[in-house]
């Protein structure tokens, strides 16, 4: 596997590859050289072109590396992740330690199903969504292109996000959200466009 991006998300990608019995071939940063866990970062010289992952957190930043490389992805599910076999998941995403993910729900590209995250049935995440640890998506819940749903926030059922919101730590979102804004709070309430 070959990560590309060496930071705090890189090390949690690592240690989810080594709890999958594979290893780590090589880590790309345009930072290098350095080391990350002992293993030697390099700037990307385009010669190695299967089984990456984008190992940034930054949604934006994520979706700028994917335009700018020419690779296959592939995809981390760790093994403590409960996912009904209906799911549908993208290349490049990830899914961390505890998740939940149940039937017939549909998760794009370069996703990051972070650390136990809930998401119930039917929900359909866009490219490039993270949803963080603890946050909880109930069913029939869409998520747009590039949004972050923050810590332990909860999305009640037959919800609408759309593209490039901001969803902050601990919200409860209870009536749909449009493109391009910061919602915080209990209920809900768009902070900034």
């Amino acid at each position: 596997m070959k990560l590309y991006g060496a930071s705090g998300h890189g090390k949690v990608i690592m240690s989810i590859i080594k709890s999958m019995g594979l290893k780590v071939s090589n880590i790309y940063d345009d930072r290098a050289p350095f080391e990350l866990l002992g293993l030697p970062v390099e700037k990307f010289d385009g010669n190695e072109t299967e089984n990456f992952i984008i190992s940034v957190g930054n949604n934006k930043t994520r979706k700028k590396i994917v335009e700018q490389l020419n690779v296959q992805y592939t995809k981390i599910i760790h093994p403590s992740a409960i996912i009904d076999p209906s799911v549908s998941t993208g290349d490049g995403t990830v899914v961390m330690p505890g998740a939940v993910v149940n039937v017939d729900t549909k998760i794009g590209k370069h996703c990051i199903i972070n650390t136990s995250a809930s998401i119930d049935h039917e929900c359909v995440l866009e490219d490039f969504v993270h949803i963080s640890p603890n946050a909880t998506l109930s069913g029939n819940v869409s998520v747009g292109e590039g949004t972050h749903i923050g810590s332990g926030a909860v999305i009640i059922p037959n919800i609408k996000i759309g593209k490039w919101v901001t969803i902050g730590a601990g919200a409860v979102i209870i009536k749909d959200v449009p493109d391009e804004v910061t919602v915080v709070g209990n209920p809900g309430r768009i902070l900034e466009k």
